[in-house]
C-alpha cells in the first residue's frame, strides 16, 4: 500500500476532530500512515492535527459528509494523492438530546440521522470507489443499537442496522476491498454523554481503549464481515 507522496499508505477518516476519530488518527500517525481527515469543525480539525506525532502527511477538509459538494471535493482530493488505502466511516448523527422515543421524534431529525449515518457513508465510498486500491479497507462504524431494543435509540439504532446490512452487500460486490461493519463498543465520547445528558460516564471505556481492535482490521488480513472491537483486542491484536 503506498501513494504518490510517499512509501506509506494512506487512510481518509470522517469524523476526525475528537473522539474515536482522532484516537485512530494519532495511532496511524504513529504507525507510519499518511491521513486525510475531516470533519465539519474546521477549527477543531486544525486543533486535532496540533495532537498528532509528526513525521507523516496530514491534509485536512472541513465541511458535512451529508453534504454531495463535500463527498466530491473528498474524492477530488483521494484522487489527487494517487489513491487510498484505508476509508473510515466515523462520523455520525445521534438526533435530539434527550433521546426521544420513535413516536415523538420529528421527521426532519429522523431523516438527519439516516443523511448522516446511512446514506452519507455509502455515498462517500461510491464517490472513492475509483479511487480505492484493491486490497483497501473500508471501515463502516455501527452499533450494538444495531441488533438491540434500547428504548430511545430507535432513530440511531435503525441507521446503523442499515449501514451494517449495506456493508455486508458492499462486501460482496467489490470482494477486491476488506468491507468492515464494526462495533466500537460503549465508550467515553461526547456523543455518548449527549445520549446520557447529566449523567456519569466515567466507566466507559475511553476511545483510545478501542484503537487496537481497528488497528487489527486495517493492518491485518481479517475477512470481510461484521466486528465488535472489544472482541478483537481480547482476540489478540497486531502491533
Amino acid at each position: 500500500m503506498s501513494n504518490i507522496y510517499s512509501a506509506r499508505p494512506v487512510a481518509l477518516i470522517t469524523g476526525a476532530s475528537r473522539g474515536l476519530g482522532l484516537a485512530l488518527a494519532t495511532a496511524l500517525a504513529r504507525t507510519g500512515w499518511d491521513l486525510v481527515l475531516t470533519a465539519r469543525d474546521g477549527d477543531a480539525l486544525v486543533a486535532a492535527r496540533a495532537t498528532l506525532p509528526a513525521g507523516g502527511r496530514v491534509d485536512l477538509l472541513a465541511g458535512d459528509v451529508a453534504d454531495p459538494v463535500h463527498r466530491a471535493a473528498i474524492a477530488a482530493h483521494v484522487a489527487g494523492l494517487g489513491g487510498l488505502d484505508a476509508l473510515v466511516n466515523n462520523a455520525g448523527a445521534l438526533g435530539p438530546s434527550p433521546l426521544p422515543a420513535l413516536t415523538g421524534l420529528e421527521a426532519s431529525d429522523l431523516a438527519a440521522i439516516l443523511a448522516t449515518n446511512v446514506v452519507a457513508p455509502i455515498a462517500l465510498v461510491g464517490a472513492l470507489a475509483p479511487h480505492l486500491r484493491p486490497g483497501a479497507r473500508v471501515v463502516n462504524l455501527t452499533s450494538d443499537a444495531a441488533v438491540e431494543a434500547y428504548p430511545g435509540w430507535g432513530a440511531y439504532g435503525a441507521s446503523k442496522a442499515a449501514l451494517a446490512q449495506a456493508s455486508k452487500v458492499l462486501a460482496k460486490e467489490r470482494p477486491e476491498w476488506r468491507v468492515y461493519a464494526v462495533d466500537p463498543g460503549d465508550m467515553r465520547t461526547a456523543m455518548h454523554q449527549a445520549a446520557f445528558p447529566g449523567e456519569d460516564i466515567s466507566d466507559r471505556p475511553l476511545p483510545e481503549d478501542r484503537v487496537p481492535g481497528f488497528l487489527r482490521l486495517l493492518r491485518g488480513d481479517l475477512p470481510s464481515g461484521l466486528y465488535a472491537a472489544p472482541d478483537l483486542i481480547d482476540q489478540g491484536v497486531m502491533v
